[in-house]
């Protein structure tokens, strides 16, 4: 059966889900930080987390956003392919979604038209980044992720070889956070892409960061990898806020996909302690 959905719910849920994304940490996200606050030795690494916590359930509670950038809008929206539109472009239901949320919501509008030559500010935080997928089934799932460009101006890309191998991969992601420091305003949370093309890696990096934290890889090498990495970051005592510390990272997603016999591409996407995403299935 043909189920008809029409593009103005999708068009409602977008708005909502930005507002509530911008808004709302969540409840589990509260107690990782307050469990990370406990495990700190320093009254620094303290403190910071506890201004993050305070600063997080004023967000929550007056509902203003949890922090001054809300990002640029990234849209993922996977498409029941029993599903049949009905009513405007699912990209322009998508854009007026969260251009009535950054509207409503009182959401700092953050994109300009042109990147290089005139950045000239859209004034609606539109357009939006948006990918699709289709899969079985009739539903559609919405997921909306605010990205701030602190975090999002220390993620990289590298293009290693397969002799680089699983240490070349594990280096890489060290080498993009220690580059990071306390600039992507740890604790943060890495979202790690390997394989496909130079931009497939990019877009599962991205997507590794609307994972919810504790959500290991299904497959027991990938889950293995994260541990290690998880484990290694917060070694490093770059801290909260880099004022040093045990808790540098919140949590290490990587996801993977095939690739080409001559090569092996690495994104790693940084996320600020803001690790803001939502879901809805319609």
């Amino acid at each position: 059966m043909i189920r008809k959905i029409d593009t103005s719910q999708i068009k409602e849920n977008v708005k909502n889900l930005f507002i509530k994304a911008s808004y709302d940490i969540g409840d589990d996200m509260i107690e990782l930080l307050k469990s990370a606050k406990e495990n700190e030795d320093g009254e620094t690494a303290k403190y910071v987390l506890d201004q993050i916590i305070d600063n997080d359930m004023i967000a929550k509670n007056e509902r203003i956003p949890m922090c001054q950038d809300t990002g640029m809008a990234v849209v993922f929206m996977e498409i029941g392919k029993d599903v049949f539109l009905e009513g405007e472009f699912i990209e322009d239901a998508i854009n007026q979604g969260v251009r009535e949320a950054y509207e409503e919501g009182f959401l700092r509008k953050s994109v300009v038209d042109d990147p290089v030559f005139n950045r000239v500010n859209t004034k609606d935080n539109t357009p939006a980044i948006i990918h699709i997928s289709y899969v079985k089934g009739d539903r559609i799932k919405i997921t909306v992720a605010p990205k701030g460009f602190g975090s999002e101006n220390m993620s990289k890309i590298k293009m290693l070889k397969p002799a680089d191998g699983v240490e070349g991969v594990k280096e890489f992601i060290l080498e993009t956070v220690i580059a990071a420091g306390p600039n992507p305003c740890p604790p943060i949370v890495v979202g790690v892409g390997i394989g496909g093309t130079f931009e497939k890696a990019a877009i599962l990096s991205k997507q590794a960061l609307t994972r919810e934290l504790g959500e290991k890889n299904q497959d027991e090498q990938y889950s293995s990898l994260e541990e290690e990495l998880f484990g290694k970051i917060n070694k490093l005592n770059i801290g909260p806020a880099g004022l040093k510390g045990k808790t540098t990272c919140l949590g290490v997603h990587v996801n993977y996909f095939p690739t080409h016999i001559a090569g092996m591409p690495v994104a790693v996407n940084i996320c600020c302690h803001a690790y803001r995403h939502a879901s809805v299935e319609i």
